[in-house]
């Protein structure tokens, strides 16, 4: 996604949605209600956030004696933390987003597509860079190199 169009929607569209939910609410429920829920749900958040957070710690803590990288806890952590912000922030849209990636299985599926999103984007980029270097060692070099070798397949 353009990084253009992803801060469009985070500066632009996210804030009209949020008053737009806050003016519906407010008017089904009523206006000190809906305060009163934004403030429950950021009180909620935070709480929810501290236990999961130092749940996730004891996991990293618990990797690094047992000398494993804790790659899956560190992402968590960072969702954790994108999550207690939308949480804090005031907003029925943005407390349903950060209380669904509280979530211990739909946060693990959301780490999972965004590495995996993430490692396509990195073989895209790496195939391209390879593919450059190639062209760009074909062009400059005269000689054709052949290496021989002999290989025995080991059947254990």
């Amino acid at each position: 996604m353009n990084i253009f169009r992803s801060l469009f929607i985070v500066f632009l569209v996210i804030p009209i949605l949020e008053i737009f939910l806050l003016i519906k609410v407010g008017g089904i429920i009523g206006a000190v209600p809906t305060v009163l829920a934004i403030i429950a749900t950021a009180g909620i958040g935070a709480f929810l956030i501290r236990h999961q957070g130092i749940t996730t710690l004891n996991r990293v803590q618990t990797s690094l004696q047992n000398g494993e990288i804790p790659a899956i806890e560190m992402f968590e952590g960072l969702v954790l933390l994108i999550s207690g912000a939308l949480l804090l922030t005031p907003g029925f849209f943005t407390d349903s987003i950060g209380f669904i990636a509280l979530i211990p299985g739909l946060r693990r599926l959301l780490i999972v597509w965004a590495l995996k999103h993430a490692s396509i984007i990195q073989t895209i980029k790496q195939s391209q860079n390879t593919y450059e270097s190639q062209e760009f060692y074909q062009h400059t070099t005269r000689k054709n190199i052949v290496i021989e070798g002999e290989c025995e397949k080991d059947n254990k």
